[in-house]
């Protein structure tokens, strides 16, 4: 969602591109805040820009459910051979070319303290310097009466799969604030990201934890300063400041997809192989993901969320003009414009999948209005205004079991 007015929005530390040369935020009303547009002429095809979350967590029960990731950069851990096996359930599978596999084992270093694992050295010292230190478990990792622990375990059991967001991303936010020479400066990177009104702000709380959202809201936040209360922050714990805070994250988290085996086949795509090997390769991954989906569903990927700043400005159109996606198997978000984009035109996105984008102006709005608060006025649904306001069997049918798992979908895909 776009940021709301009067923010600043500024090139995330660390991040490659930063605001860049190709686009830029710029303020488009009080309604609907800021929006995302080019610089400059930009191809089909090319990369808008490469950008480093502000702060990133991985989603519980899928680190619960065994799929290991960087604790920093959500990197896979697993080969594409043990992630297929794991997935499978078939130690004995071999894949073919396991050289196209990415991961390197010899490089991944543990938190010497409470043994979190991290992809790198890299990994393991950024996350030390701008917010471990202070969520660090040390001993105390498998303590149940811990007050990070407690915070955990109550979140699961309030936000099951498939996941859209995690605490422990609201954790990440006040301990590198706590740890952070310059507090100022981090609180005012985290202000960046849009508000909303009470009412909405509810609407989002109760999207994230059903029906018995309010008082399981008030738990999580007495949890939530038990474990991380800090003075510079005494806004963000109280009931009205911890419910903006739960909003922002539940409104700004952007889904990120990690998948060691997902690079591998891509790598595998990209051999030159004689035709024979060719197909033989092909119907040997082809048959491995239905043989996937019969074991394990559609939960392929390690899955988290982040916030990042340009991302977070850019609108929904249900015609984007770009796509987000995470090809470097770790936290990076590349925008990829998937048509041509011309200086001074605003650059958006869409959140909704393929499927959705293809139902009526109806339904796509009922999806929008219930997962993010807003009615599209894209030039779709704008030309589609007249229609009827009615929605199909077929797509009724589809509606109730569909919006959460193929929002996630979309969110993640790699």
């Amino acid at each position: 969602m776009a940021a709301a007015a009067g923010d600043v929005c500024g090139a995330v530390p660390g991040g490659r591109g930063g605001a860049g040369a190709a686009a830029e935020a710029r303020f488009i009303s009080s309604a609907k805040g800021k929006g995302l547009f080019a610089t400059k002429n930009i191809c089909k095809g090319e990369t808008v820009f490469v950008e480093r979350p502000v702060v990133s967590s991985q989603f519980l029960w899928n680190a619960l459910y065994n799929y290991r990731a960087c604790d920093h950069c959500l990197r896979a851990l697993e080969t594409a051979e043990e992630n297929a096996q794991r997935l499978l359930g078939k130690s004995s599978l071999v894949l073919p070319y396991p050289e196209q596999c990415s991961i390197r084992k010899d490089l991944h270093q543990q938190c010497p303290q409470c043994q979190v694992t991290y992809c790198s050295a890299e990994c393991r010292q950024a996350a030390w310097e701008q917010y471990h230190q202070v969520l660090c478990l040390g001993p105390s990792r498998d303590d149940p009466t811990h007050p990070l622990n407690k915070l955990q375990e109550a979140w699961r059991n309030m936000h099951y799969p498939p996941e859209t967001s995690s605490i422990m991303l609201m954790a990440r936010m006040v301990a590198t604030v706590k740890q952070a020479k310059d507090k100022e400066w981090w609180i005012k990177a985290f202000s960046q990201f849009c508000s909303k009104t009470a009412n909405e702000e509810e609407e989002i709380v109760h999207k994230l934890l059903g029906d018995k959202f309010k008082g399981q809201l008030e738990l999580l936040r007495l949890l939530f300063t038990e474990a991380l209360y800090d003075e510079h922050l005494s806004r963000w714990f109280t009931p009205e400041g911890f419910r903006s805070l739960f909003a922002l994250v539940g409104t700004n988290g952007q889904g990120i997809g990690t998948s060691s085996l997902s690079q591998w086949v891509h790598a595998c795509d990209a051999l030159d192989l004689p035709m024979l090997q060719r197909e033989e390769l092909d119907a040997f991954i082809d048959q491995l993901y239905k043989d996937i989906e019969k074991e394990s569903g559609e939960f392929l990927n390690c899955e988290g969320s982040g916030l990042y700043v340009l991302q977070s400005c850019c609108n929904h159109s249900c015609i984007p003009n770009a796509e987000t996606s995470f090809p470097e198997n770790n936290f990076l978000l590349h925008l990829t414009a998937l048509e041509d984009i011309e200086a001074g035109e605003e650059i958006c996105i869409s959140y909704l999948d393929c499927c959705q984008r293809e139902r009526s102006r109806h339904s796509r709005n009922k999806i929008l209005r219930e997962n993010y608060l807003f009615t599209c006025s894209c030039p779709k649904c704008l030309a589609q205004a007249d229609d009827a306001d009615v929605t199909s069997d077929e797509e009724e049918e589809g509606e109730g079991e569909t919006d959460d798992a193929e929002l996630e979908d979309e969110m993640t895909d790699v």
